[in-house]
């Protein structure tokens, strides 16, 4: 005879409605999921995972090296204390999300191999309707309340490259990280990583001792932070017996504030922080290295991502011999490897095209309100997590210069206040509108080019919603605000429309 236990697991991962369901099971879904069943226990909730496991970014990424590129005592919950070294391997990160959902029961959940098609509300019955297909095609139908958007914000099937001259004419392999085979042998051969990112800088130290030369070959150059891959400060604290929650909490604190004094500082005197990264460099690389060339970029710190360097592992291997870097721009593939616009020839055999990501807003999700398609474009974003003209929709998306994860807990737990309060008011519906004093605002694209500007943003800027001058209608990308400025939200301001 079944138990009610078991009986309550099977009617959850079948349940046909659910009051809330997250789209996504990774690091931001799996903390969504979290924080309902703590915040809203009354709450029925699904998660619909494409994938055929948890892990998002961590199970899609499987080229050499694969680690976080944020300190885990940040990039992990505020929830679940970080036991391992700051900067973790693809394989931690997802033991640690695993004990997450084991030790919450949120299995029983998770749906995987879920893959939505349509995402419809209507607002004659309060509800959206979600529609996909599971296993080898079978479609699914799945009526929501509440829907929650934990996708992430690239294309997980596919990386971007972009288009060169010749591409066809190469006679080796073209990898791009995103897709990397498991059986790419790298032995004795020259490996050429076009890149400058974090993912770049991940890749050329993991492979560079199986192959038998990797160059990187980037068209600009990133500012590198390189830093022992430890924290004094929680080493010391463990030392002394400390609770690991505790622990948790202190460094998490002291790292935050760390992080919002560079990032002040990179606004306010650029200059003397782009000194210290660039004497950080020379320390690794030698006085003789070429630094202007090949680690002095363009714009200033924080303009784009700062990439961490754990134990300074790309500048090592640079600085034993065992990889390479030019900047310089490709004019065309040959069939034995790359002409520069230099002249000069960069042979390979294996070229890394580390290139980026596509940006993907709504995980490839066709939206329609009352029966009209949706553009996410057209809208305005509310705090960068709602949009205008479409209702009972909370997106996440995380930040960039503080750990994405830090944005994860913020918005749970304003979705679960917000859920909280419509059940107070007896709200089935919430939308949010620009107000009166709203109408002649500015709309604006999503961010301010002169503030961040990665190139997945500049290339997917026209994909993103619109937003205003005003803090209520733009996501400020500023943990060190917003987490005094969400929790106070006035969910019966104008902006919310409740029916």
């Amino acid at each position: 005879m079944a138990t009610q236990a078991q009986d309550r697991t099977h009617t959850e991962a079948t349940a046909s409605h659910v009051d809330v369901l997250i789209v996504g099971a990774g690091i931001s879904g799996i903390g969504a999921a979290w924080h309902l069943q703590h915040q809203t226990p009354q709450k029925c909730f699904a998660v619909l995972e494409a994938m055929d496991s948890f892990g998002g970014t961590w199970v899609t990424h499987k080229y050499p090296g694969i680690r976080s590129d944020s300190d885990l005592y940040t990039f992990g919950y505020r929830f679940k204390p970080w036991v391992g070294p700051p900067i973790a391997t693809a394989d931690e990160i997802r033991a640690y999300m695993r004990e997450v959902i084991e030790e919450n029961e949120l299995a029983r959940h998770i749906r995987y191999g879920h893959r939505i098609h349509s995402a419809s509300w209507s607002s004659a019955e309060k509800q959206w309707t979600i529609t996909g297909t599971k296993g080898e095609g079978e479609p699914f139908t799945v009526t929501a309340n509440f829907l929650w958007m934990c996708q992430g914000y690239y294309r997980h099937s596919q990386g971007y490259t972009p288009e060169w001259e010749g591409k066809d004419d190469f006679k080796g392999a073209i990898v791009h990280p995103q897709s990397w085979p498991s059986d790419l042998d790298l032995s004795g051969k020259r490996v050429v990583v076009i890149g400058s990112g974090a993912t770049a800088a991940t890749l050329v130290p993991a492979i560079a001792d199986k192959c038998a030369h990797v160059t990187l070959l980037q068209r600009s150059p990133t500012y590198f932070y390189p830093h022992p891959n430890s924290n004094e400060l929680a080493d010391r604290l463990r030392q002394l017996e400390v609770d690991e929650a505790i622990v948790h909490d202190i460094v998490r604190k002291s790292i935050l504030f760390d992080q919002a004094e560079i990032t002040r500082r990179a606004m306010e005197d650029p200059e003397s922080v782009k000194a210290e990264l660039l004497e950080a460099a020379r320390a690794y690389l030698g006085p003789d290295f070429d630094i202007d060339t090949h680690f002095t970029p363009r714009y200033r710190p924080w303009q784009q991502r700062l990439a961490f360097l754990p134990d300074g592992d790309l500048f090592q291997g640079l600085a034993a011999g065992k990889a390479s870097v030019v900047t310089d721009h490709i004019k065309r593939f040959t069939k034995t490897g790359i002409e520069l616009e230099s002249g000069n020839l960069l042979e390979a055999d294996i070229i890394v095209t580390a290139t980026g990501f596509n940006l993907c807003i709504t995980g490839d999700i066709e939206f329609e309100v009352d029966g009209k398609a949706v553009n996410f474009a057209d809208t305005v974003t509310y705090r960068g997590m709602m949009f205008t003209g479409v209702p009972n929709l909370v997106w996440i998306m995380g930040y960039f210069r503080a750990s994405w994860t830090l944005r994860v807990d913020l918005v749970a737990d304003f979705v679960c206040r917000l859920l909280d309060h419509m059940d107070a008011r007896g709200a089935k519906k919430v939308e949010v509108a620009l107000r009166p004093e709203d109408h002649n605002m500015p709309l604006l694209p999503w961010i301010d080019a002169d503030n961040f500007n990665p190139g997945y943003l500049q290339r997917g800027m026209h994909l993103l919603p619109k937003r205003g001058d005003k803090p209520e209608w733009m996501h400020n990308q500023d943990y060190w605000s917003e987490r005094a400025e969400l929790p106070l939200i006035d969910l019966d301001d104008p902006a919310f429309h409740y029916s």
